[in-house]
């Protein structure tokens, strides 16, 4: 693929998985034989990324000594955050020796496998050939938990808008380069701040997923996945 760098996000407390996150970061944590971010890194160096940034804040050290005792074909920084930035002022404080290149960047809370290969592939020939930050997204009927409400709706052309009421769920799996940063001066903010901008602009797309999406987005939810089976 063409597209060489990515960013994960790794830096939050993960309080809605308490208290198993008490001495283990969120991102550490085991579905199946291998934990969040070890799914996450695998599916970037299958799809060829050679540079990848992680930003860390809570229990940043356990994240270093687990990235220090496995040996991956990409190289990647850890980029720890004094105070958490939150997942928009992480990105733009992660990624400035990215320039001007565009990059991927994952949320590691969802259970990423081999099969969504295929999908970053046409998500990344999207991106090069209209030049316009995209986002993954999956029909909520097809997520595992039912709770989530929908952020997004698609309008033509693959362009998406926020509505009343949003059919699709953002995966965590998106393609941007810093100019989508012009004009923020905050330092701790949402990148629904930016996605809110560009939607306002007629600017941001959308690729439609079609695997079923597990995401642990609560103890209750990771208790319910760790009964199934993932076969990696």
């Amino acid at each position: 693929m063409t597209i060489k760098k990515a960013m994960i996000l790794a830096a939050g407390f993960g309080k809605r998985m308490l208290p198993l996150t008490e001495k283990t970061p969120k991102a550490l944590i085991k579905v199946g034989p291998k934990n969040l971010l070890e799914r996450s890194i695998e599916l970037l160096e299958k799809i060829g990324i050679t540079e990848l940034v992680i930003n860390t804040h809570y229990l940043s050290k356990e994240i270093e000594n687990f990235l220090n005792n496995k040996s991956y074909g990409i190289s990647i920084t850890i980029m720890r955050e004094q105070e958490l930035l939150d997942t928009g002022g992480g990105i733009l404080n992660a990624t400035k020796k990215f320039e001007n290149h565009p990059f991927f960047v994952l949320n590691p809370d969802t259970i990423w496998n081999k099969n969504y290969y295929e999908e970053l592939k046409m998500l990344e020939n999207s991106y090069l050939n209209n030049n316009k930050p995209i986002l993954l997204l999956v029909d909520k009927k097809i997520s595992h938990d039912k709770s989530f409400k929908g952020d997004f709706n698609f309008t033509e052309n693959d362009y998406i808008v926020r509505e009343v009421k949003n059919q699709y769920i953002f995966t965590g799996a998106q393609i941007i380069n810093r100019s989508i940063f012009e004009g923020i001066k905050e330092k701790v903010f949402s990148m629904n701040l930016v996605w809110d901008q560009i939607v306002k602009a007629k600017k941001l797309k959308g690729r439609e997923s079609n695997q079923t999406f597990f995401h642990v987005n609560s103890l209750k939810v990771y208790k319910e996945l760790s009964k199934l089976k993932f076969i990696d």
